[in-house]
């Protein structure tokens, strides 16, 4: 769902379809949604003390990036047609920002005494598609949205994206 969520901030700041970086963004998420379970599976042993902190990884990044579009939409004088974020750097760091539970959910898995390398396998398979899926999706509600809101788009997805980091932080804090 924070995929969904960051690709609505994404198309509402974008306006209009930018085939070849909302596909990059789209399959960078897929990718690091499963590929963060994968990580998370097998390097449980290792890194079990130090994954305990990441979220607040994920709630600095998402800070960061939705203040940055917070801070172009107020600046911006004329509707852009892509968003500054949408780079490669961009791209790959919102993908991890969004892709740290999906770390912990491999790390679950881990703790299943019945959890096979081909199970794992498939629900990351499963997890990365939905993510693509989901990103599709939330590209296009964005975008479609982006045609009927008056505000600047930008501000509406940096408080998207902010409030991702909230809901992140809030659940961790529990």
């Amino acid at each position: 769902m924070d995929c969904f969520s960051v690709s609505i901030a994404q198309g509402l700041s974008a306006r209009r379809v930018v085939a070849p970086v909302m596909t990059a963004l789209v399959l960078s998420f897929g990718i690091f949604q499963g590929g963060m379970t994968l990580l998370g599976y097998m390097g449980t042993a290792m890194l079990s003390y130090h994954i305990q902190h990441l979220e607040y990884i994920a709630v600095v990044l998402l800070f960061y990036l939705g203040i940055k579009m917070l801070w172009e939409g107020f600046k911006k004088k004329d509707d852009a047609t892509a968003s500054k974020l949408l780079t490669p750097v961009g791209i790959i760091v919102l993908s991890v920002a969004t892709s740290i539970d999906a770390l912990a959910v491999g790390i679950s898995f881990a703790c299943l005494q019945d959890a096979t390398m081909q199970a794992v396998l498939t629900a990351a398979g499963i997890i990365g598609l939905c993510s693509t899926l989901f990103g599709i999706a939330g590209l296009y509600i964005g975008i479609k949205a982006s045609k009927h809101i008056n505000i600047r788009s930008e501000i509406l997805g940096g408080i998207i994206l902010i409030s991702i980091g909230i809901k992140i932080l809030i659940e961790h804090l529990k």
